[in-house]
């Protein structure tokens, strides 16, 4: 069998691209069903995300249905294939098994080492196999990049660091409370990245959201988006104290929390320790507030240091994790030709034994009556030739099992006997 992968993703095509090419998760199921009426195709599953739609197949050795595949991408998104084809890329057998294993490793994403496409994989799995699209070779990779995705993550750690403001953001918001729950977070602003890194920390526990901005419409719209309170603008600083986490990102040209006016807060919170993110440019919060215990300031800058630095050291965890895909690659071809060579060593074991049998039928009219003896004889005289015939073939095939040349001799041994299949 082959196995062979087609797709578009964030560095090959721009996302009014992708976007045209997506599939919808309550079509997909209809959508593996045409896939697999293309000529060639014997099972399929489709990972459709808003970074990268691809679809891997199983097709017999001999054939490829490549373009059959790219034809059912253009019809089923009603798409020109002109339009696409620039952007499709193609691997087959080997090189399409070291991309899956490196795209559920997270090693082909936009943010390297991010965990989501992990999860979009198994997904697009799941319903491949709700709707009989796999349970064949495709099962067999689609289960092992598993297993090497949970071994990059938990032999490099490569998810662990922060490559993202939010991130970066819930990373030492936790350093400082060691777990989110149960903290109250005030938006001071609507900016994009505010709401960002709000949405970071309420994925990661934060229970309650507050909003508060000079335009209350905008206000509305962000504490909708948590189900959050609305905090009126000129009653911010009163509610501080109930606060563990700030994040300001106001327009404002001024200081809008000071030393002093912070001074007082913590006071009010009997120095419980509070979290605060500047994201404002020019600055919202004076920098000395920096210098009050349990006060914890950080701005972009600070923030954005923390990701460089992790982001240098994912790109090291990176490269331990393309040793492992490298590995895992070579594991799983090893894996597959010895699957490619089971089943000729049986049937050549077969069609010899039907041969002998044939033979012996053949004969034995003109042997007239037998004793047991004799038959036993015979019996042992025809198994012997045959194994003796079998022998060196089958000891190669086997010795070869693991080694790149042995698909080569596999069908080399099968047309040699005229092996079917």
């Amino acid at each position: 069998m082959r196995f062979l992968l087609t797709g578009v993703n964030h560095k090959t095509a721009p996302v009014e691209v992708r976007e045209r090419l997506a599939f919808d998760h309550n079509s997909l199921g209809g959508a593996l069903g045409e896939l697999r009426s293309q000529c060639g195709v014997y099972e399929g599953v489709i990972l459709s995300t808003c970074n990268r739609v691809e679809i891997a197949v199983t097709a017999d050795n001999g054939t490829d249905p490549t373009a059959g595949v790219d034809q059912f991408l253009s019809d089923s998104r009603k798409v020109q294939l002109d339009s696409i084809a620039p952007h499709l890329y193609h691997y087959a057998d080997e090189e399409a098994i070291r991309h899956l294993f490196r795209v559920a490793s997270s090693l082909d994403s936009m943010v390297v080492g991010e965990p989501q496409i992990l999860g979009q994989l198994k997904t697009a799995y799941a319903i491949a196999k709700a709707h009989g699209a796999v349970g064949g070779l495709l099962e067999v990779i689609l289960t092992r990049a598993f297993s090497v995705a949970k071994r990059v993550r938990s032999e490099t750690g490569i998810g662990e660091s922060a490559v993202s403001v939010g991130y970066a953001a819930v990373e030492l918001a936790r350093e400082i409370f060691g777990t989110l729950a149960a903290k109250k977070v005030m938006i001071v602003g609507a900016g994009k990245m505010s709401e960002l890194a709000a949405r970071h920390l309420h994925r990661s526990g934060a229970s309650e959201i507050f909003v508060t901005n000079r335009t209350q419409e905008r206000a509305r719209e962000l504490a909708e988006v948590f189900q959050g309170a609305i905090v009126e603008y000129d009653r911010f600083l009163a509610t501080l104290p109930e606060m563990d986490i700030v994040i300001t990102s106001s327009g404002a040209p001024f200081y809008i929390i000071q030393k002093a006016q912070m001074r007082r807060v913590i006071e009010a919170r009997r120095n419980r320790p509070m979290f605060l993110i500047d994201i404002a440019v020019p600055r919202n919060i004076e920098p000395s507030v920096n210098e009050i215990d349990n006060v914890f300031l950080y701005d972009i800058d600070d923030l954005q240091r923390v990701v460089e630095t992790n982001v240098g050291e994912r790109k090291k965890r990176a490269e331990q994790a393309e040793k492992i895909v490298a590995e895992e690659v070579g594991r799983m071809l090893s894996r597959l030709r010895a699957r490619e060579v089971a089943p000729t060593i049986v049937s050549l074991q077969d069609q010899l034994e039907q041969l002998r049998l044939a033979e012996v039928a053949r004969v034995r009219g003109k042997l007239g009556a037998l004793t047991p003896q004799q038959e036993e004889a015979i019996e042992v005289l025809t198994r012997g030739l045959i194994n003796k015939i079998a022998h060196g073939p089958i000891s190669e095939l086997r010795r070869q099992a693991g080694q790149p040349e042995g698909i080569q001799l596999v069908d080399a041994i099968r047309r040699l006997f005229r092996l079917e299949g």
